[in-house]
């Protein structure tokens, strides 16, 4: 006999807890899942931490047979999304069950209620409160671990969504890069950086603080929404967004690995955020940094074979005229100094072929697949 599938809305700290540290017994087995850091996974979800409820509301569930968690979801809806850019869409996320089709049912069936009572026609997902947040189900390379900003799924997930009549929505590509010597690097990407700088008479910064950085971050946010708006999934970033993420993640920013570039009046044009991989990192503290596991998060800033481009924005005048392959140019002198031989792109959206054309001129290999689905409610 099928036991009873019970749903509970997860509100106090206890089940909060309980919703963010299902995964780590659902993937507890698996050597690719990369778990999340709890603390923030709290900071994110919890209305009293984190500043996005301005502009967004959101529910969380939690499934339970015979007193067990089998499953989660969140359901959020972020009101700039709706009301500015017209979208009639409520959100899923957090999404995780395990192999049973009518947890997944059920789940997704409180996302759309919660989704009907503001009288939304569409429901999609996986997608975080932003575009700052983790999202896109992985569809391809399930034999890879996943960075400290993507996701990862078991790929039954895929099957539950279309057997429930999702279809598929945005789609993300992901690469691994080869870095080889500087002097084994394409020439022309070299000569063409050269070329580059000196005709529009642009500067590299370099930095050697974090503090040095602060100057630059409103902008670098300010040449996001530049370079994105035009996406499908793209939502404008708000100012305390700015200031959350600053405070969260800033301290793990190597200020080596940040490149910009600015024009003859100062002006940022263009910069790149790459951090040294802390996948393993993250698999050895299993979600909590102590004084004692700190070592891991330090030793992968400081020596690390490994890379991951989190960011890059250009400003939309100086699009397609070569910029790129500045920047990937500056980025492997330093990936050589730090003997890093292996970069891992942030999921790009298919659509942004700009980007993809940069890695033709380098070994690569698009290694993981990801998307968004929805359907109509």
């Amino acid at each position: 006999m099928i036991k009873d599938i019970v749903i509970k809305e997860a509100k106090t700290q206890k089940e909060y807890l309980a919703f963010v540290k299902f995964p780590f017994s659902l993937y507890k087995d698996n050597p690719y899942w990369v778990p999340p850091l709890i603390k923030d996974e709290i900071e994110t979800i919890d209305p009293a931490l984190n500043p996005v409820y301005q502009n967004a509301n959101a529910r969380f569930f939690l499934a339970y047979q015979e007193n067990k968690i089998v499953g989660r979801i969140a359901a959020i809806v972020n009101w700039i999304e709706v009301e500015e850019i017209k979208k009639s869409k409520v959100r899923f996320g957090w999404f995780d069950v395990i192999d049973n089709i009518k947890v997944t049912e059920l789940l997704i069936d409180r996302v759309i209620k919660f989704g009907k009572e503001y009288n939304l026609k569409n429901i999609e997902g996986p997608l975080g409160f932003s575009n700052l947040d983790k999202a896109g189900l992985l569809i391809e390379g399930f034999e890879e671990k996943n960075t400290m900003i993507t996701l990862y799924n078991h790929p039954y997930y895929l099957e539950h969504l279309k057997k429930l009549g999702f279809l598929e929505a945005a789609k993300w590509v992901e690469y691994e890069i080869k870095i080889d010597d500087f002097e084994s690097s394409p020439e022309k990407v070299k000569r063409f950086s050269k070329l580059i700088m000196e005709r529009y008479k642009l500067t590299l910064l370099n930095f050697k603080n974090r503090k040095d950085i602060l100057p630059y971050v409103d902008q670098m946010f300010d040449l996001l929404d530049k370079t994105y708006n035009s996406l499908q999934s793209y939502v404008p970033i708000q100012d305390y967004q700015i200031e959350n993420y600053k405070k969260r993640f800033f301290k793990f920013v190597n200020p080596d690995f940040i490149k910009c570039l600015v024009d003859q009046e100062g002006k940022l044009i263009c910069f790149s955020i790459t951090m040294p991989s802390f996948t393993k990192a993250l698999k050895k503290i299993n979600g909590k940094i102590t004084f004692l596991n700190s070592f891991n998060i330090l030793k992968a800033m400081y020596f690390n074979k490994r890379a991951s481009f989190y960011l890059i924005g250009i400003r939309p005048d100086y699009q397609n005229k070569g910029i790129t392959a500045i920047i990937f140019n500056e980025m492997q002198k330093l990936f050589n100094k730090q003997k890093i031989t292996i970069v891992e792109t942030n999921p790009e959206l298919e659509e942004n072929i700009a980007i993809q054309k940069l890695w033709k001129n380098y070994e690569h290999r698009l290694h993981k697949r990801r998307a968004t689905y929805n359907k109509n409610i």
